[in-house]
């Protein structure tokens, strides 16, 4: 019979435990915070930034598609871009499809 009351009894001598659950709470929320900061955060700026650079895209601006593809926009719609790649070649792409813009006319008109 003892030794059923030993096993039963904590090894600490009778404390719960509780000290244990705060400090793996207080853990948790700390390893919760520094994913935060650290892949959360960035994450969505780079997102908002994104969003940005779609929606202030303009007829003329040379982009380069996520594809490796350069060229000029004639035509944009909603979703879409017309991108003149040479004189008689013209594509239809996502907007999305969009990595990076090039030149802008708008900066191109700041600057004269």
């Amino acid at each position: 019979m003892n030794y059923i009351l030993a096993m039963a009894a904590p090894p600490n001598g009778g404390s719960g435990g509780g000290g244990n659950l705060i400090s793996t709470v207080v853990m948790f929320g700390a390893i919760f915070l520094i994913f935060y900061f650290m892949i959360i955060r960035p994450q969505q700026k780079r997102a908002k930034e994104r969003e940005k650079l779609l929606s202030n895209i303009q007829k003329g601006d040379k982009v380069v598609t996520s594809s490796g593809l350069h060229g000029s926009i004639v035509h944009i719609d909603e979703k879409t871009v017309l991108l003149q790649v040479s004189d008689n070649v013209k594509l239809t792409y996502e907007r999305s499809a969009i990595a990076t813009v090039v030149t802008s006319t708008a900066a191109v008109k700041e600057n004269n």
